[in-house]
């Protein structure tokens, strides 16, 4: 799935990104590292890999990896 970087702490390596239809969703360190990035900047397409629904009942909507978006 494609999205684009919305925050970025450099420092906890956590941050947001922003889904094609503009919800926003979470991410924690274990997915950046997960994508081997150094760094990542606000505006940057990215790729992510995702768990769960979120749907009641179901499991949580989480981005397991983010790695940069390539062509």
């Amino acid at each position: 799935m494609q999205a684009t970087s919305y925050t970025y702490d450099s420092e906890t390596r956590c941050g947001s990104v922003l889904l094609d239809d503009g919800t926003p969703v979470e991410f924690d360190a274990a997915a950046f590292d997960a994508g081997g990035l150094r760094l990542l900047r606000v505006g940057q397409r990215v790729r992510i890999e995702t768990e769960g629904t979120g749907e009641t009942g179901g499991a949580p909507f989480r981005i397991t990896l983010v790695t940069l978006q390539t062509l």
